[in-house]
């Protein structure tokens, strides 16, 4: 049994006015997907059936869940599959969590309010190729403040019609890449830098004349290896003693190779660099030290920052966009080829020197 198998019984058995109690088919079948092992989920992710507590759920649900981000509904970002008020639809949604939320606000438009201007501020994070044709605010037409909630606080949205339910192969394909979209949002939601916060750098570009390969590490004045503090938005980042000696290492390297590695007035920016003979374009670098071998929340957190810095400090600027460089305190295993399919390359130190993947050796930025 797939996705769409167990989306399609829940839409043929779902009763509301049956109640929650055990023998209730849908029921049964919700709470039993916790401990499916055998559904095309992505790798690492769990399934949770949501059918009511005590009162049967107008609009049944079933959550998709990274446990790297969260493994409740109640705050953090997830994957769902939420059905209409009258079963005639289920939508694939990334959901933002909603019930500690509900605590802020006594007036419930205020809510709904707030996580629709949470959920814009994600979207226009997102590489718009990735939720391009995808719906934002989908309808479920349920009783009370819940699904009226879980309406405004959709990022991206996919609607199917019971009647005419796509292939299994399709479902996959499509919970696969919002589960990309899920660990992008992730990272932006953790970082969430203001275009209006970042510095105005003028980006002004080295041409041959100007390149002087004696002082190519002149505009490369790394902070010292002590912890520091860096505030972007109110969100405080502590950046531990590995971060600055990886980006000292790494720029030291690729001087070597010709380029010119900058970050004087790059903030929040880990480091540029630029090339010999200027095409127009630098190399835009995030670092992220891989801490207690999680490397997929490092990646995460690289891809959603290098997002951001490109789009903010560049194409909002009329600016040429950045080749974009994601380093590494080690290998990143698979994850260097799920970083080459969003244009993406990726350095990472190794016992003896430095290892990347095809995109930057092709740059020639591996030292």
């Amino acid at each position: 049994m797939g996705i769409r198998s167990v989306l399609l019984e829940v839409a043929n058995t779902y009763d509301e006015t049956a109640g929650t109690a055990k023998g209730v088919a849908a029921q049964d079948l919700l709470r039993s997907l916790r401990r499916r092992t055998d559904l095309p989920v992505p790798p690492g992710f769990t399934l949770k059936g949501y059918g009511g507590n005590g009162f049967a759920s107008s609009t049944p649900w079933i959550g998709v869940y990274d446990p790297n981000i969260t493994l409740v509904p109640h705050d953090g970002l997830y994957l769902a599959y939420i059905f209409s008020s009258d079963l005639d639809s289920v939508t694939l949604t990334l959901q933002q969590g909603v019930t500690r939320l509900k605590n802020d606000f006594e007036v419930r438009q205020d809510l709904y309010t707030e996580l629709e201007r949470r959920a814009h501020k994600i979207r226009r994070r997102i590489p718009r190729e990735l939720i391009e044709g995808w719906i934002k605010r989908p309808q479920f037409q349920g009783k009370g403040w819940r699904p009226r909630a879980y309406e405004a606080s959709s990022v991206a949205a996919r609607r199917y019609d019971v009647a005419n339910m796509p292939a299994e192969r399709i479902m996959s394909e499509e919970l696969l890449r919002l589960a990309e979209v899920l660990g992008i949002a992730a990272g932006v939601n953790q970082q969430s830098p203001q275009c209006a916060e970042f510095e105005a750098t003028p980006m002004g570009y080295v041409g041959d004349a100007d390149f002087d390969r004696r002082n190519a590490l002149e505009g490369f004045k790394p902070k010292d290896g002590r912890d520091y503090i860096v505030k972007i938005e109110a969100h405080v980042q502590e950046k531990s003693q590995l971060h600055e000696p990886l980006i000292l290492d790494f720029a030291q390297g690729v001087e070597s190779l010709g380029y010119k590695p900058i970050t004087e007035g790059k903030h929040p920016r880990d480091l540029v660099l630029r090339a010999a003979v200027a095409d127009g374009r630098e190399w835009l670098v995030e670092a992220k030290v891989v801490r207690k071998g999680n490397i997929t929340h490092a990646v995460r957190e690289c891809l959603a920052q290098l997002f951001e810095y490109s789009h903010f400090h560049y194409r909002e600027r009329g600016l040429t966009e950045p080749h974009l460089v994601g380093l590494f305190t080690e290998s990143v295993g698979a994850y260097a080829s799920y970083l080459e399919r969003h244009g993406v390359a990726s350095v990472w130190k190794t016992e003896d020197g430095w290892a990347g993947s095809p995109l930057a050796v092709s740059w020639g930025i591996v030292p």
